[in-house]
């Protein structure tokens, strides 16, 4: 009996310290819960479909790939819409990230926070879980946690879209060299950017289909 009563004396406090800290709207449990919903949420907007009806463009979803991203409203719109849907789309991946930073939280909360903003791209819950590759989302995430790793991303992105012309060509190469990358230089982030290269390559798999028979479209 002694020893069960003393056993229950140690666990007692940590129950309780636990029940507190999920009561706690400052814990960082709690900021890191909250930070993913409004992550998700924000990424669940699909800007293209504003920027185009800015610009008085067709509903991009109905037109050229059907992907509500830059790619699609450059060839429909041109660029100056193209760039206005890009830097949109990165600044919702962007923006949770850089908060989960300032707010303190650890590199995997921020991780997981880049993962929902790139999730509420993909499965928005405003637009019927109907949404695009996640390409820009993921640039702006990558930006505010990894931007060393991510920068050089973009310049193998750049390079490829450069020498080949077809942006998912350069979309999936570039996210392809992103565990290696991060994993020599910014080690922390290597979960992040294995699992970003999983769910972007399982989002380009009508691409692949396509570049491997030749039909894939580009500029």
């Amino acid at each position: 009996m002694t020893n069960g009563a003393g056993i229950f004396a140690q666990i007692a406090p940590i129950r309780l310290r636990l029940r507190t800290d999920a009561m706690d709207p400052t814990s960082p449990a709690v900021a890191t819960v909250a930070l993913c919903t409004f992550a998700y949420l924000f990424g669940s907007v699909l800007f293209a479909l504003p920027v185009c009806r800015l610009w008085k463009l067709p509903d991009p979803r109905a037109l050229g790939s059907g992907n509500p991203g830059a790619t699609n409203v450059y060839r429909n719109g041109g660029r100056a819409p193209a760039l206005a849907t890009l830097a949109l789309d990165a600044f919702k991946g962007w923006l949770p990230v850089w908060i989960t930073h300032v707010a303190g939280l650890s590199v995997i909360a921020q991780a997981i926070v880049a993962l929902c903003a790139v999730t509420g791209h993909m499965i928005p819950l405003f637009y019927r879980f109907k949404g695009g590759k996640g390409v820009a989302t993921a640039l702006g995430a990558g930006l505010a946690l990894a931007p060393v790793t991510t920068l050089i991303m973009a310049a193998i992105w750049a390079g490829v879209m450069w020498r080949w012309r077809i942006s998912a060509l350069a979309s999936l190469v570039a996210i392809s060299f992103g565990p290696l990358i991060s994993a020599l230089i910014e080690p922390e982030t290597l979960l992040l950017f294995g699992l970003l290269t999983i769910l972007i390559v399982v989002r380009h798999r009508n691409n692949l289909i396509r570049l491997a028979q030749g039909r894939e479209s580009g500029f």
